[in-house]
């Protein structure tokens, strides 16, 4: 192994004789089609994907090995080319997880940029992503894998924003015996056939260098119309060799990979990181960690494949500990969770259950994806990992006027970070020469704004304490909802745990808490509001209200998504407001573009100046219908 591309890489020690060697002389590749090349030379025969056609059919996957892997990237990006597909050129992605998408999003960032989007957004937000990108190519679903998928294909040529549609079928489905499917205004056609007849050995066009532009990222779209993130090649291939450069694993360990491939996470961690190392990776089906038969078969996946390690979200390591065992599962050496706070009981009973260690890591879109990393044998379970070698991070105050003040180690402050896995900016428009990109504030002379509040330790551990944009504001007193979190989530029944602010006439706001318990669980709202008071340090702090639901909200890949419940918090202050008030019908309260706003549909009889008159109490946004 080369100790220059690979150091000894395995506690947090490691980190500082890792910097003597300056980044430039690693000898990482420049581009990801680099990375791919130098994967089919060094492990051409070695198996690089196998994907699974859904959870139940885990024994029947669809495999490729590097040179496989790399000569339909190049039959898919010259077939790109020839549709006119150049460098600064966009090609938007909508599908579920196949074994034809992987090679799709290579392709794409070979030939010109890949712009994957969650189909599960709305209509309008993906129109609207479709058209900062300034894509006129679109690779989706066929109907048979996503009918959802195809509609919106559908929408979009109908609109006139796309003007060639790509397929890609389910994985191990048969060939298809007639001709695509058609949409009026656009040409369609299966991509894996219409490659076909494409060069397997080489690419026509000009390659990508280093600084050019990779892919374009959503981000998650939960605070109004999602923004696109900009990547380099550079980049990714930066903090994918970051991810990839632990001597935990090595080139035989075997990957689970189940994220969808419209987030970071599954193109970084589980394609670029896996590929420098010649690792195997197994993907699940198309609906990844939401496919109920996974879990019924996944210790027997482990075993099977002998997979070393997997990457998930705190929600999938939950049911995962309620999975009986019953398959030798000792070739697991690491689970790593992130995107969203981890129970503690949660890692407990998955551990207990497993034995596997469940580690932490920490990342966000506009860095790339991972930005920190925890150690199986030097566990930090206060800390989301040390950072990753070559990114720097600090603290700072951010006045009310933007001001940036840096904080000393050991003091709460917004957790900013720098180095070379950090993004250029959002696209705000597009000219002749390409995108043009806005830091839109997150940027300050090369650091990045993550909006996380955090402390950091002396060995370079992050330590999170809420999200800024999260913090609830009581009669001017800031409070962070993780406190309030942490403390109902030390109890041995709450499984998660999520604080936002009510609306209250006197103070602003008022902390409440939505939560979920263990399927055997006894304790009741009031005794939980009970024990997170006598925990948080802070009176003014303690949950005014308990509420148990069944799931805390997350996005598509995760994340914790407050919006609903802020604005479920919203409705219920309003209700009791108005509950002694003739002719209100109903009450509900939406999100729009970030802000709750409140629905008040009356009927003849309503008094609407008292109703006014209530509402005006409050700091919120409100309409009235059916005066």
């Amino acid at each position: 192994m080369n100790p220059r591309l690979w150091p000894h890489y395995a506690t947090p020690a490691d980190l500082a004789a890792i910097e003597t060697v300056p980044l430039s002389e690693r000898g990482l590749p420049t581009t990801t089609y680099a990375m791919l090349v130098r994967a089919a030379r060094l492990f051409g025969e070695r198996p690089a994907v196998s994907v699974l056609p859904d959870g139940q059919q885990w024994r029947n996957p669809v495999r490729r090995n590097f040179a496989d892997l790399l000569a339909d990237v190049h039959q898919a990006a010259n077939l790109l080319h020839g549709l006119g597909v150049r460098r600064t050129d966009a090609v938007a992605i909508i599908a579920p997880n196949c074994g034809e998408l992987i090679t799709a999003t290579l392709a794409a960032q070979l030939a010109g940029i890949a712009a994957p989007i969650n189909g599960a957004l709305s209509g309008g937000h993906i129109a609207d992503l479709v058209a900062r990108a300034g894509a006129r190519v679109l690779i989706t679903a066929a109907p048979e894998l996503d009918e959802s998928a195809w509609k919106t294909a559908a929408e979009l040529v109908s609109a006139g924003a796309i003007d060639t549609v790509l397929l890609v079928r389910p994985t191990a489905a048969p060939l298809p015996t007639g001709a695509a499917p058609s949409l009026p205004g656009a040409t369609v056609d299966y991509l894996t056939d219409r490659a076909a007849a494409y060069p397997a050995d080489h690419y026509r066009g000009a390659r990508p260098e280093p600084g050019d532009m990779a892919a374009l990222f959503h981000t998650g779209g939960t605070t109004g119309a999602p923004k696109l993130a900009a990547h380099t090649h550079a980049n990714e291939v930066t903090d994918a060799w970051m991810i990839a450069a632990t001597t935990v694993l090595d080139e035989r360990a075997v990957v689970f990979a189940a994220l969808p491939l419209f987030h970071v996470n599954a193109l970084v961690v589980t394609t670029l990181a896996p590929m420098l190392r010649g690792q195997h990776t197994v993907w699940a089906g198309p609906l990844g960690y939401r496919d109920i038969t996974l879990y019924a078969n996944f210790w027997n996946i482990v075993e099977h494949y002998r997979l070393a390690t997997m990457s998930a979200v705190p929600t999938v390591y939950s049911v995962l500990a309620q999975v009986p065992v019953e398959a030798d599962i000792s070739s697991m050496r690491v689970a790593v969770v992130g995107a969203s706070a981890l129970p503690a009981a949660v890692r407990k009973e998955f551990e207990s259950h497993t034995g596997i260690p469940l580690v932490e890591g920490y990342g966000l879109t506009e860095a790339t994806c991972a930005s920190a990393r925890s150690f199986p044998h030097h566990p930090r379970h206060d800390s989301v990992g040390q950072r990753l070698p070559y990114q720097n991070i600090k603290t700072v105050r951010i006045d009310d006027d933007g001001t940036w003040h840096d904080l000393p180690r050991g003091s709460v402050g917004t957790l900013v970070i720098s180095g070379p896995t950090v993004f250029g900016g959002y696209v705000t428009g597009r000219t002749a020469d390409g995108y043009t990109l806005d830091g839109r504030a997150k940027l300050v002379g090369g650091w990045l704004d993550t909006g996380d509040l955090a402390w950091i330790d002396d060995d370079d551990f992050i330590h999170l304490t809420g999200r800024a944009k999260d913090l609830i504001i009581r009669g001017g007193h800031n409070i962070d909802p993780a406190i309030i979190e942490d403390a109902l989530l030390s109890h041995s029944d709450v499984t998660g745990a999520a604080a936002v602010g009510r609306p209250d006439v006197h103070a602003g706001e008022v902390p409440v808490a939505y939560v979920t318990l263990r399927p055997e669980a006894t304790v009741d709202p009031d005794t939980l509001r009970r024990w997170a008071a006598e925990l948080v340090a802070e009176a003014a702090a303690a949950p005014k209200q308990i509420s148990v639901i069944d799931a805390i909200p997350v996005t598509a890949v995760g994340k914790p998504y407050k919006l609903p419940l802020r604005a479920e918090a919203v409705r219920a202050a309003v209700s009791e407001a108005l509950a002694d008030i003739n002719g209100v019908a109903t009450i509900t309260a939406d999100t729009e573009d970030g802000t709750t706003v409140v629905t008040v549909a009356t009927d003849p009889s309503a008094d609407h100046r008292a109703i006014e008159a209530i509402l005006g109490r409050y700091t919120l946004t409100y309409r009235m219908t059916g005066r």
